[in-house]
């Protein structure tokens, strides 16, 4: 029995229906309902640098990111957010913590949306009237952003720690003082740094209101462990259909989140996938260099915007079936490789040509798809 590892000619499966949510437009991005799960970022520049924050900026948008929010800590920041609000490619977002003030100024510099942490603005409750005023009169949705590390006094008396009631008690107590002003163009974030209550603090919310979610795993660690964290996390609620719009917060630069974001919603069906290459772990029976030959692929395929599977297997057993299965791949042994397209052998080449001939074999297909190769032309990496 051989396992279609093509692309699909109907839509991919989903493991659930979304959940049903209110839409928000955040600066053309629109989030919730039907709209796709968006990926976010942050930028780590100094808000107030404008030229180095909107390089960043750029970075990001290059790699896929649709929102990015900037911080917002001083008054420098506060006044440097026209000029970024204005240049930048997607839609900005000002992040505000402890400063009411500022959540004003942000709204006055045209920024996509605003995300506040009640839990650490001063008499955030009593400023609520006046924010929902001004952001109604901008058009500026507001993200309700509770953290497990910032969480109401009130809340921790109340339950001992941040629990996942707590988080959910947080973000909806917020959300009713908004109601009462008649604002409703919110999005929702109960963040905690450990995926399980995290996980369960979303299900939660999920029930309780039509609200759309952005999901995150607050403080989630260097590269490799923040990824598994948010993969598992991230993995577990938009399986079951619940969140809108997500952001992998990592100790790496900003393009990794977005990196791994993108592979998220990719393994899940939730976003068209684009160039993947599908290699064998290696075993006793390879008779190439798996690894090398597969990052040399993956090197050399660097920047094709392509719905592509690349299948680069290194042993005589499993590796024709799946090679056949994919767009384009080489089953490798005895120092040669079978190149297939679309299931049928084109050619046999020398182990050395392998990397070199899959790359013209792509750019081939590409260029039948008329698809663009977004990034530049793809370049042979050999190592």
């Amino acid at each position: 029995m051989s396992v279609n590892l093509g692309m699909p000619a109907l839509p991919p499966p989903t493991l659930a229906p979304r959940r049903a949510s209110r839409q928000l437009n955040v600066g053309g991005v629109l989030v919730g309902g039907d709209a796709p799960v968006s990926v976010q970022s942050m930028t780590t520049t100094v808000t107030a640098d404008i030229n180095s924050t909107l390089q960043q900026i750029a970075e990001l948008t290059a790699s896929g990111c649709q929102i990015v929010r900037v911080a917002v800590p001083s008054q420098d920041d506060a006044e440097a957010l026209p000029a970024i609000a204005k240049k930048s490619q997607i839609p900005v977002i000002a992040d505000i913590h402890f400063q009411p003030k500022y959540v004003f100024a942000a709204i006055d510099a045209g920024c996509a949306a605003v995300r506040v942490n009640p839990g650490n603005i001063k008499a955030f409750d009593d400023k609520v009237g006046e924010i929902a005023r001004a952001a109604k009169d901008a058009g500026t949705p507001i993200r309700i952003g509770v953290n497990a590390g910032s969480l109401d006094k009130r809340l921790l008396a109340k339950y001992g720690k941040a629990t996942p009631e707590a988080l959910v008690e947080s973000a909806l107590w917020e959300c009713s003082l908004f109601e009462e002003h008649d604002f409703r163009d919110i999005k929702i974030s109960v963040k905690h740094h450990d995926p399980v209550v995290m996980v369960r603090a979303y299900q939660l919310l999920a029930q309780q209101c039509d609200y759309p979610l952005h999901l995150g795993v607050t403080e989630a660690g260097p590269a490799f462990q923040g990824t598994i964290k948010s993969a598992v996390a991230f993995g577990a609620l938009l399986s079951q259909g619940i969140g809108d719009t997500i952001r992998v917060s990592l100790s790496a630069p900003p393009v990794e989140e977005v990196k791994v974001g993108l592979q998220i919603l990719e393994s899940l069906n939730l976003r068209e996938r684009g160039l993947e290459i599908v290699s064998c772990p290696s075993c006793g029976r390879a008779q190439v260099d798996v690894y090398k030959l597969a990052d040399e692929v993956t090197a050399g395929l660097e920047g094709m915007k392509v719905p592509l599977r690349v299948a680069v297997m290194g042993c005589v057993v499993n590796g024709p079936g799946e090679a056949r299965e994919a767009d384009l791949g080489v089953a490798s042994g005895n120092g040669k490789g079978q190149i297939f397209v679309k299931g049928e052998v084109i050619k046999t080449v020398p182990e050395s040509q392998i990397v070199e001939t899959l790359i013209e074999e792509a750019m081939r297909i590409a260029d039948e798809m008329g698809e663009p190769v977004v990034d530049g032309e793809p370049t042979v990496s050999v190592s």
